[in-house]
C-alpha cells in the first residue's frame, strides 16, 4: 500500500474518531456539565479564536506546502522552515500592542450585549496563537510526508483533553474559569506536542540566510491570509456576530445545532482525500471527458450518502432533543436549515477541487471576498430580526450563493455539470423518505425512536437507491457487503 493510500485510510478514520468524541462533548457534556452562557462563552472565544488564526499565521501553513519542494538542498529547506517560523510574528506582534493598549475599547465593542465576555479578550488573542502555530508546525510535518501523528493530535488529542477537563469542572475539581483557561492551556500543550515532533522530522536551524524568493513568498502568504480568512468568516462569523446582537446563550444553543448538522459535511471530507489527486491529474492532461466523469460520479454519490445522513438527521431531531436539555430545542430550525445547505455544498462534487488545480484558482479568493461581504450584511440584519434562526438563514443564504457562484463558474469555463437524470431520482427518494418518517414519533421513548425509525428508513432508501442502480460505487460496496454476508451464512 502507498504512502498516500496507507495515510489517507489512517487519516479518515482519526477524523471520524475525532468527529465521534466531538459529538460526545458538545451533544451530551458540555450541554449537561455547563451553563447555556458558559457553553456559548466556550464556543464565541474558540470561533473568534479561528477567525484570527489565518492573519497570526500569516498564511505560512499554506507557503510552506506550496514552497518547500522548490529547496532543492537539505539546507536550502532547513533555512525556508526556520525563516517560516519568525514570519508570523510580522503580524503577531503588532496585533499584541494593539491589543493592549486598545483593550478596553474592544472590551467595551465585544462585550455591548455580553458583558460575560469583557475579561476574555487576551484569551482570544492567545488562543488564535496556539491555533496559528500549530497549524505552522502541522504543515511543517507534512512536506516530509508525515501527516498522521499530526492529525491526531488535531483531531482527538485536545477533545480527549477536554473531556477530561468537563468531568473535572463537573465534579468540581476545577471552577468554571479554570476550566476556560484550561482549554487555551490544552491547545498550547498540543502546540507543544507538534513542535517538537515536526523538530524531530527536521530540525531548524538558528542561523538564518536571506531566501532568494522571498518576495514572492511574502506575496503568496499574503494572498492566502485574505483566502483562509474568507473561508473561516464564512464558517464561524456567525457565532461571533451572535454575540454582538443577542445573549450568548444562544451561541451554545447554535453550536450544538451546527454541529448536528455539520455531520454531513464528514463524506465530502472524506471523499477529497480520494478525488483531489485525480481532479488535478485530469485537469493537466486535459482530460475534461474523464473530469466530467468524476465530478458526476462523486456529486450522486455524495448525494446519496449525504442525503441518507440529512434525512435520518432530520427524522430524528425532535427524538434527539428530547435527550438534551430543554433549551437547546431552539436549534431546531438551524439543524433544519444548515442541514439543507450542507447537502447542496455535497452535491458539488469535487467542484472545488477544479476550481482549486485549475488556472483559474484566483477566483476562490475573488468569490470569497463577495460572499464574505455577503456574509457580514445578512448577519447585521437578520440576526436582530431573527435571532438564532437570523444567523442560520445568513449562512444558508451565503453558502447558496457562493456555491451556485462557483457551479455556474465551471460550467461556463469548463461546460461541466454536476448533475444528471440520476439526480433527481436521488432527490426524490430523499424527499420521500424525509416526508414518509418526519410525522411519526415516539417521543416518549426517544432511543427506541431514533434506533427504529433510522432503521426503517435506511432499509427503504438504500432498497430504492440500489434497484434503481443510481451508483455503482454504491451498489458495488452494498454487494461486497451481500456477498461477504453470504459466504458466512452458507460457510
Amino acid at each position: 500500500m502507498g504512502i498516500v493510500l496507507n495515510q489517507s485510510i489512517k487519516n479518515t478514520l482519526i477524523t471520524y474518531i475525532g468527529f465521534g468524541l466531538g459529538a460526545i462533548n458538545i451533544l451530551f457534556l458540555y450541554t449537561n456539565f455547563l451553563t447555556e452562557e458558559y457553553f456559548g462563552l466556550v464556543g464565541y472565544i474558540l470561533s473568534t479564536a479561528n477567525i484570527l488564526m489565518p492573519l497570526m499565521a500569516f498564511g505560512v501553513q499554506n507557503t510552506i506546502v506550496k514552497f518547500y519542494s522548490s529547496f532543492k538542498t537539505g539546507l536550502e529547506q532547513q533555512n525556508f522552515l526556520s525563516t517560516m517560523l519568525l514570519l508570523p510574528l510580522f503580524l503577531i506582534i503588532p496585533l499584541a500592542a494593539f491589543t493592549h493598549f486598545a483593550h478596553n475599547q474592544i472590551g467595551e465593542w465585544i462585550s455591548k450585549e455580553n458583558p460575560i465576555t469583557k475579561d476574555y479578550i487576551w484569551l482570544i488573542y492567545v488562543t488564535a496563537i496556539a491555533f496559528a502555530y500549530f497549524e505552522v508546525f502541522y504543515a511543517w510535518s507534512k512536506v516530509q510526508l508525515q501527516s498522521v501523528f499530526g492529525n491526531f493530535i488535531k483531531e482527538v488529542f485536545h477533545r480527549v483533553a477536554i473531556m477530561m477537563l468537563l468531568f473535572a469542572h463537573y465534579f468540581k475539581y476545577i471552577t468554571i474559569e479554570e476550566f476556560i483557561y484550561s482549554i487555551t492551556i490544552v491547545y498550547f500543550v498540543r502546540l507543544i506536542i507538534m513542535a517538537f515532533y515536526a523538530f524531530s522530522l527536521q530540525k531548524p536551524i538558528l542561523k538564518i540566510k536571506r531566501l532568494p524568493n522571498i518576495i514572492s513568498i511574502v506575496k503568496y502568504s499574503a494572498l492566502i491570509i485574505l483566502a483562509g480568512s474568507v473561508a473561516l468568516i464564512i464558517l464561524e462569523l456567525d457565532k461571533v456576530m451572535i454575540n454582538q446582537y443577542i445573549a450568548i446563550k444562544n451561541i451554545a444553543y447554535y453550536s450544538v445545532a451546527i454541529f448536528i448538522a455539520t455531520v454531513i459535511d464528514v463524506p465530502q471530507r472524506a471523499m477529497q482525500q480520494i478525488v483531489n489527486p485525480l481532479t488535478a491529474e485530469y485537469l493537466n492532461a486535459k482530460n475534461y471527458l474523464a473530469l466530467d466523469g468524476l465530478y458526476k460520479k462523486s456529486s450522486i454519490t455524495l448525494l446519496i450518502i449525504s442525503g441518507l445522513i440529512l434525512v435520518l438527521i432530520l427524522v430524528n431531531i425532535k427524538a434527539l432533543y428530547v435527550l438534551l436539555p430543554n433549551n437547546y430545542s431552539e436549534g431546531l430550525f438551524v439543524v433544519f436549515i444548515i442541514g439543507i445547505a450542507k447537502l447542496f455544498n455535497s452535491v458539488l462534487g469535487n467542484n472545488n477541487s477544479i476550481l482549486f488545480y485549475s488556472d483559474y484558482y484566483r477566483m476562490i479568493l475573488v468569490f470569497g471576498l463577495l460572499v464574505a461581504i455577503i456574509t457580514v450584511v445578512s448577519n447585521i440584519i437578520l440576526i436582530p430580526i431573527l435571532g438564532l434562526n437570523g444567523a442560520a438563514l445568513a449562512s444558508c443564504i451565503t453558502i447558496f450563493i457562493y456555491n451556485t457562484i462557483k457551479l455556474i463558474f465551471v460550467k461556463v469555463r469548463f461546460n461541466l455539470s454536476p448533475f444528471s437524470f440520476k439526480s433527481i431520482q436521488a432527490f426524490i427518494i430523499t424527499l420521500s423518505c424525509f416526508l414518509g418518517f418526519y410525522f411519526w414519533d415516539i417521543l416518549e421513548f426517544p432511543i427506541s425512536s431514533i434506533l427504529l425509525k433510522s432503521t426503517l428508513c435506511s432499509i427503504i432508501f438504500l432498497v430504492s437507491i440500489y434497484k434503481m442502480k443510481l451508483s455503482k460505487d454504491i451498489n458495488g460496496m452494498i454487494d461486497a457487503i451481500l456477498n461477504r454476508i453470504n459466504k458466512k451464512t452458507f460457510k
